[in-house]
């Protein structure tokens, strides 16, 4: 059946819409540990996560784990659907030169890229997620506060520059990029060895969601190690403040910001709200995965595409590096996982046609 143009145009955007709302789902649902990580990134002493929330609690309420939620989920709007779409575009342009499937290499390629210009596109989002979080954490005369996502991008353009927004791109992009590598490389030999010792699922290129989000806890565990040291420059290079009588910033740049780091509090420091950054990087990945192919099944309903279709391979266009890849993020923190591949049971209508 020939599609009409209005169909044509919501198959395109499939990918975009359906992978921005899983994201958004899985973001809503890991914020309160995403503003404990944040918080104990720009800490200078040591707390644990379980005080740092305690401390919010405290102080603001349980929606004190909530502030700065409208600005992460217009990130994750734009940053996570931009990564999700640029992938694509990349992964298809390779594979029409090569004539067929893209090596391995060519998919990790491709994810760093678009993570890097996914990035590029996200960071001004960044910038206001990391100081509406942890704003709360300042004494009242230096706070900023911003009363949203809009005022916050508004007043840092108009007090700081508009290069400011994308202060501390740097590191950010190489979160990206390490998270991305460090999902890609570890995800396959994390399905094989729980295939292996646990799940022993026949088929490991359909896997059972048993697998699929044991091998996504695992690899996410490998991507916060691994992003984990670019976050915290990242969260201190976008939250510093200007010094009242010098008027200059703590930190000038990549480099001096983690030599500092590493002098005033050591090594450790670069893996300040490990727990809480895991909390937040495997839960929203299994969000994700469970969320994303009704998503996508109530969204081709609603345009009347066709049903018999709603795997993650169809509905989303992903191979499964694609998926994979695309949470990161996110972190934002995005999917940690490999497409779960559902038969659809035929109706008893068209079983009666058949017949």
């Amino acid at each position: 059946m020939e599609l009409s143009s209005r169909q044509q145009v919501a198959e395109t955007l499939q990918p975009f819409v359906c992978g921005g709302l899983a994201a958004c789902l899985g973001s809503a649902v890991v914020h309160p540990a995403d503003v404990v990580k944040v918080r104990q990134q720009i800490a200078t002493e040591k707390l644990s996560p379980v005080v740092v929330a305690k401390n919010i609690l405290r102080a603001n309420g349980p929606t004190g784990l909530y502030v700065g939620l409208g600005t992460a989920l217009t990130r994750q709007a734009t940053y996570g659907t931009a990564r999700i779409g640029l992938h694509r575009v990349i992964s298809d342009r390779l594979e029409a030169v090569s004539g067929g499937v893209i090596p391995f290499w060519q998919k990790i390629a491709s994810g760093m890229v678009s993570g890097a210009l996914a990035v590029c596109i996200g960071s001004p989002f960044d910038i206001a997620l990391v100081r509406i979080q942890n704003d709360g954490a300042l004494p009242a005369d230096r706070r900023r506060n911003y009363r949203g996502v809009v005022d916050a991008l508004t007043r840092v353009a108009r007090e700081e520059g508009v290069l400011t927004l994308w202060r501390g791109l740097a590191p950010n992009i190489f979160r990206g990029m390490a998270m991305n590598a460090g999902m890609m490389s570890s995800y396959d030999q994390a399905k094989q060895l729980v295939i292996q010792f646990w799940t022993k699922d026949s088929n490991p290129k359909k896997p059972s969601l048993k697998t699929s989000l044991a091998s996504s806890a695992i690899a996410g565990l490998t991507c916060a190690v691994a992003s984990l040291p670019f976050d915290v420059l990242k969260s201190r290079l976008m939250f510093q403040h200007r010094d009242p009588v010098t008027g200059q910033l703590p930190y000038r740049g990549l480099l001096d910001c983690a030599v500092k780091t590493f002098r005033s509090e050591g090594f450790l420091a670069f893996y300040k709200g490990l727990p809480a950054y895991y909390a937040r990087c495997a839960p929203h990945a299994m969000v994700i995965l469970l969320s994303v192919e009704q998503i996508t099944k109530g969204y081709r309903a609603l345009f009347g595409l066709d049903e018999g279709t709603h795997d993650l391979v169809t509905a989303l266009r992903f191979n499964s590096s694609t998926a994979f890849q695309s949470s990161s993020d996110d972190a934002d923190g995005d999917v940690h996982g490999e497409v779960i591949d559902h038969p659809v049971e035929e109706s008893p209508k068209k079983n009666a046609q058949q017949a």
